[in-house]
């Protein structure tokens, strides 16, 4: 893949002002290009769970009905047929779990974020998007290829910066010895709906291909896991050759380890920086600035982190009058390829409208941009900064 020097924007859909993709969403494309921006970030776009959370969605590849702009657009017996011979890996188990109509929101899905992505492409903004690394213990998935995943054992992650105890998320694993007997079938359809949607794609949890924690089921902590071995670089190759270049970013936060740096080399996927975690800690932190790898993508936070007003008022860091806009200054000017802001640090907000809290499930993934929020000085105060880093 080839990515070139430039920045964008992390904006959710759902954080759109009436959380979809309707006329706010062509507004914020038309608004990014005239702001100097290249990529829009989106996150998981699946069926979120009853708490909101796109990361333990009810499909791994079906788009979430609650981001249509016309939930009771017109849908033809032709148009079901087509969709159905392009996606017939995936659409039938989603139509026995969420009945027919379901099949008929995934062609309104398609029919919008196509013509959506297409606008933005018109207008020199690419999709980033993102892939979370399991499914839902409710998902769609599980219920259709139970075969394809361990009993006993749940996802989580060891004790690390969010969490003292680790955070026990209870998603299925996979069995990835089975997954290897298959060649890999539900990896590369998988990828393969995933570019159908998007031009870049990020792979949470990476590191779970090299080693994955694995938390006994009936634990209430995730402090009582294990390491088990992940199934290394043959997903993606498997993927790779049948669908040629995949454009992806390796999430390679929290317990990194030489091999999962090595896979991440391996395979030429660019990693990340957060400049959050590199503002304190050793000289040799790679999240310092000095530090950025060339390949990779900076973000100023993430939408796990706090915002970066949040973040300076609580950690008492002195960042100056306006600390988002400082940490955009960093981000733009790091050596990285690509460089990623959320929009509530374009926008300066606060803690308030922080997106996610890991290990914990209420008041999450609920934050909007106001009406109005997209304003002409805005872009252009944003498009100076690109500017001055050369990455317009």
């Amino acid at each position: 893949m080839s990515l070139a020097r430039s920045s964008g924007i992390l904006l959710h859909p759902t954080s759109l002002p009436a959380g979809r993709i309707d006329d706010h969403a062509y507004r914020f494309v038309d608004w990014l290009a005239e702001a100097g921006q290249s990529w829009w970030q989106v996150l998981a776009l699946g069926p979120p769970d009853e708490f909101g959370s796109p990361y333990k969605a009810r499909s791994a590849f079906a788009g979430s009905p609650q981001l249509l702009a016309d939930s009771n657009a017109t849908v033809t017996e032709r148009d079901v047929e087509r969709f159905r011979a392009r996606n017939g890996f995936w659409i039938d188990d989603w139509a026995r779990f969420a009945g027919e109509p379901g099949v008929a929101d995934q062609v309104r899905f398609d029919r919008e974020w196509t013509v959506l992505r297409r606008y933005a492409a018109e207008r020199g903004i690419r999709l980033f998007g993102d892939m979370p690394l399991y499914v839902s213990e409710g998902s769609a998935d599980f219920a259709a290829h139970p075969e394809l995943f361990r009993a006993g054992i749940v996802a989580g992650v060891p004790p690390d910066y969010f969490s003292a105890e680790g955070q026990r998320w209870g998603n299925p694993l996979y069995d990835w010895g089975t997954m290897r007997a298959t060649g890999y079938r539900w990896w590369v359809e998988r990828f393969r709906r995933t570019f159908d949607l998007v031009d870049l794609c990020r792979v949470d949890h990476f590191r779970a291909f090299v080693a994955y924690w694995a938390v006994p089921a009936e634990s209430t902590t995730a402090a009582a896991g294990s390491w088990r071995r992940g199934p290394g670089r043959d997903p993606f190759d498997a993927a790779g050759a049948e669908l040629g270049d995949i454009a992806i970013v390796a999430e390679d936060l929290g317990v990194i380890t030489p091999p999962v740096e090595r896979l991440r080399d391996e395979l030429g996927f660019p990693g990340m920086h957060v400049l959050q975690f590199g503002l304190e800690g050793s000289a040799s932190n790679p999240h310092r600035l000095e530090n950025h790898r060339d390949w990779a993508v900076v973000y100023t936070g993430t939408h796990d982190n706090d915002t970066a007003v949040g973040f300076a008022r609580s950690t008492g860091l002195d960042l100056g009058p306006e600390p988002n806009w400082t940490l955009i200054a960093m981000a733009m000017s790091s050596r990285s390829r690509l460089a990623i802001v959320p929009m509530q640090d374009v926008l300066g907000l606060g803690s308030q409208a922080r997106m996610n809290r890991p290990g914990t499930l209420e008041g999450n993934w609920r934050w909007r941009m106001g009406e109005g929020a997209l304003t002409p000085e805005l872009a252009a105060r944003l498009r100076s900064a690109t500017a001055a880093a050369g990455r317009v």
